[in-house]
């Protein structure tokens, strides 16, 4: 799906409603978690109980037993014995044994009951507690994929907006190269190709002249011939300059970019521009120097073009281990943190940047012009 196509709102609501979902399913959980964790101290308490009441039978059991086999061995003596006693003592020493082995049997049968539930009870506190454990862990990991939401996946959005962003920006790179070369095609045509054309047709001339009217009239055609090879000169010279300047290759950074920022000024007439150079002025990699020279040249058209200032400062320090550069106007300024539609220049610039390693910040107000704060790591 091209980036161009993806609405980022309709994402952003997507993720919002994950989000919201995501949440109510923790709480959820969590209410499920909370109740387990109630009836498990409710089934905590129950069996505390139950098991004081089964020691309780269990010792009132034993009694009985022992009465029981008392009782049995009275009745069994009044049996052998039958005539020697009354009927009705012989009627309360059954009666007796028979109540002792009712009660011990009622006995047995309510600790079989205790033990029953003791044991049900253990059973279910065990799956309670597994219960907790599990509805713990969901909500822990449900935390995890709730920050996971909200600290990443909504950032999806920012992270596609810079991927079109970029898209676009390497578009808008193509139609540059491709209006850069109709502007140098159109330049080259209108420049020194008539020019040299017109030094074609005037050797002609010059040499007409020459058969025609003598020397000291083709000579005139000559010196006008020469000034003409020299105006073709220059703007070759120019065209080549703003393609990339030989004094780059031949005196390095700073001597570049004082006959660079001397001819802005020139040109521009009604901005002043000071250059100031901290630390050792030493030749730098080639890539630092192309890319230091562009980032300027950059800094210095935007507050030409946009700032309306009357006066821009290019501060430069070169140090052992890094290159600072500030470029500051006193122009009308803007707000760093909306994004203009069109912006490629400040991306470019961050382009170069990244991949230098370096660092690039950009402090304006309306109203209190723009600094550019620049720096870029030199490493072997």
């Amino acid at each position: 799906m091209a980036l161009r196509k993806l609405d980022i709102k309709a994402l952003d609501m997507i993720v919002e409603q994950m989000i919201d979902t995501v949440d109510k399913s923790k709480d959820e959980i969590f209410k499920i978690g909370e109740q387990c964790r109630q009836d498990h101290d409710s089934f905590v308490a129950e069996l505390k109980e139950i098991k004081t009441q089964v020691k309780q039978v269990i010792t009132e059991g034993d009694s009985l037993e022992i009465k029981s086999k008392l009782a049995r061995r009275r009745l069994s003596e009044v049996s052998r014995n039958f005539s020697e006693f009354s009927e009705e003592h012989v009627r309360k020493v059954y009666e007796n044994a028979h109540e002792l082995h009712t009660k011990l049997t009622i006995n047995n049968q309510l600790e079989k009951q205790l033990r029953v539930r003791r044991d049900d009870l253990e059973r279910r506190l065990l799956a309670l507690q597994e219960t907790i454990d599990r509805a713990e862990t969901l909500v822990s990991q449900i935390s995890i994929v709730s920050n996971y939401l909200v600290c990443d996946i909504k950032e999806i959005g920012i992270a596609l907006e810079d991927a079109k962003m970029k898209q676009d920006f390497g578009l808008r790179i193509i139609e540059a190269q491709e209006e850069e070369r109709k502007r140098l095609s159109r330049e080259i045509h209108d420049g020194p190709a008539q020019l040299m054309a017109n030094v074609l047709i005037r050797s002609d001339l010059a040499e007409k002249v020459h058969r025609e009217k003598g020397p000291e009239q083709s000579l005139l055609e000559i010196r006008s011939l020469k000034e003409m090879i020299r105006a073709a000169l220059y703007e070759v010279r120019r065209i080549i300059y703003d393609l990339r300047p030989m004094a780059l290759d031949d005196l390095g950074l700073v001597p570049t970019l004082e006959r660079y920022l001397a001819t802005v000024e020139e040109y521009n007439k009604v901005v002043k521009i000071y250059f100031h150079v901290l630390g050792q002025e030493k030749r730098l990699a080639s890539k630092y120097e192309v890319a230091l020279f562009r980032l300027i040249q950059e800094a210095v058209q935007n507050a030409l073009k946009h700032a309306q200032a009357s006066e821009i400062k290019v501060k430069m320090e070169i140090l052992k281990d890094y290159v600072t550069v500030i470029v500051k106007d006193d122009g009308v300024g803007f707000n760093p943190e909306e994004r203009k539609q069109g912006s490629f220049g400040l991306i470019g610039m961050q382009e170069r940047i990244v991949i230098l390693e370096g660092s690039i910040s950009f402090e304006s107000k309306p109203g209190l012009g723009t600094a550019v704060k620049i720096q870029i790591p030199l490493m072997d």
